[in-house]
């Protein structure tokens, strides 16, 4: 437990962000390829309905991201900043707290989408086309695989807040390259032929295997680790349920917004057909790569950032976060011009469709524009969130999602038919990464200010 200790405390900035951050960044690159290899090998059917039921029922699996945050990344900002406080029985009660509430959301989370399944699937923008295969493959994603999907990330969040991010990683990634492993075979016809439903049945076993890592790791570690899922360690005292639920009911709702935001994003285009839909699902996987990497570097420097703050290391607390801006954008400004100028290329690698490469060619352009923007976003939000300031962290989601994004869908839509869907990111992000700088920059002379760590 020390050598984590001196991880927050004394290694150079640059070593702790890259021993943190790296391995969450290169988790979050293989569950973007995971998410690919259901894409890739479904499209490899050459069937843009069962493509198109992996898109439409994306939403569905991105919302179990509002429990993944409300107590992963609740639970996790929790842990770190009592670390630094050195609380070690919040510690444990809270991570406990996570654990068990996670458990039970993703229980729940199965019975609803099973009792409510013909309502989900009208929703979610299925038609008589579409309803069977978007059917089949959230029979293995959600009625079976929901506890295990959402417990998989919790834990991870929950390791990775005590600093051990390489297992965190590890256990993220095991599932992952089991499903890729897996994705072929049960969905081509030299398999088992399953088409989108072998795609969720290798989702599932993939994300109990990465479950089952956890446990192990858990189990062989038990005395050296600040994790604890003993039942004995829950608790509903007041200060862990405020604590974790005022950095976790935000991110949370951020969300339930994005999958309200993406609900509306594929519902108009499915007014277009299955092969705009299917181009607007590749081309949304394919820009999560640089999203993703925005989004690991956020998360991989949290516990570093909520540690420095409790303890009122405000110094080493702002160097990482400029250290970790610099390095993300110099990146993904990189990555989005590569993107811009390949994107037929790319799309072509996963249907070889002229008129869905066409389609997703100009989608993508789209989408890669916002990536730079996105990264501040991002980056602001995980501040938020590690430091305790659940308010602003909403009223970001908020802006995103109600105020700008959403909005942005129904006029660009309307101005520019179908084409204009895939710039009401961007115009989003422009906003929100001027207001991250902005909102960034105040916290900053405030805790100098202040020479302390509470606001």
């Amino acid at each position: 437990m020390n050598d984590k200790i001196q991880l927050f405390e004394q290694t150079p900035i640059p070593k702790a962000v890259a021993k943190l951050a790296i391995p969450t960044i290169l988790s979050s690159l293989v569950m973007v390829l995971y998410n690919l290899a259901d894409t890739y090998f479904v499209g490899m059917v050459n069937d843009p309905v069962q493509n198109a039921a992996v898109t439409l029922a994306a939403p569905v699996l991105l919302a179990f991201n509002a429990v993944n945050n409300l107590f992963g990344v609740g639970s996790s900002s929790m842990m770190s900043r009592a670390l630094g406080r050195k609380d070690y029985e919040t510690v444990y009660r809270s991570s406990a707290f996570g654990f068990y509430c996670a458990l039970t959301c993703g229980v729940l989370f199965s019975l609803l989408c099973t009792v409510f399944r013909l309502p989900l699937l009208d929703l979610l923008g299925a038609d008589a086309v579409t309803a069977e295969a978007t059917a089949a493959y959230l029979r293995w994603t959600v009625t079976c695989g929901a506890a295990p999907a959402i417990l998989n990330v919790v834990l991870a969040y929950l390791v990775r807040a005590e600093g051990s991010s390489l297992h965190a990683s590890i256990g993220t990634m095991s599932g992952c390259l089991l499903n890729i492993v897996l994705d072929p075979i049960f969905i081509l016809p030299w398999g088992l032929d399953l088409g989108a439903a072998g795609a969720g049945l290798a989702t599932f076993l993939s994300n109990c295997v990465a479950c089952l890592y956890f446990f192990v790791l858990l189990f062989v570690r038990r005395g050296n680790t600040f994790v604890c899922i003993r039942p004995g360690k829950f608790s509903l005292r007041r200060t862990i349920v405020l604590g974790v639920c005022g950095v976790g009911i935000p991110a949370a709702i951020q969300n339930l917004l994005n999958v309200t935001g993406m609900t509306i994003l594929n519902n108009f285009t499915s007014g277009f057909g299955a092969d705009a839909v299917a181009a607007m699902g590749i081309s949304q996987k394919i820009s999560m790569i640089p999203m993703y990497i925005a989004m690991g570097l956020s998360q991989g420097i949290m516990p570093l950032v909520s540690y420095n703050f409790s303890s009122g290391n405000v110094r080493r607390m702002k160097d990482t976060i400029f250290f970790a801006a610099r390095a993300a954008l110099t990146f993904l400004v990189a990555v989005s011009a590569l993107y811009y100028i390949f994107s037929g290329n790319l799309i072509a690698l996963f249907m070889e469709n002229e008129t869905i490469i066409a389609y997703g060619t100009r989608f993508l352009r789209g989408f890669c524009l916002s990536t730079p923007f996105l990264c501040m976003d991002f980056l602001a939000v995980g501040v938020f969130q590690a430091v305790g300031m659940g308010r602003e962290a909403l009223i970001f989601a908020v802006l995103r999602k109600v105020v700008l994004e959403i909005p942005a869908l129904f006029l660009l839509n309307r101005l520019f038919p179908l084409y204009g869907l895939a710039y009401a990111q961007c115009s989003a992000e422009v906003v929100l990464a001027a207001a991250a700088v902005i909102v960034l920059a105040r916290l900053f002379r405030r805790l100098e200010k202040n020479g302390r760590n509470r606001l």
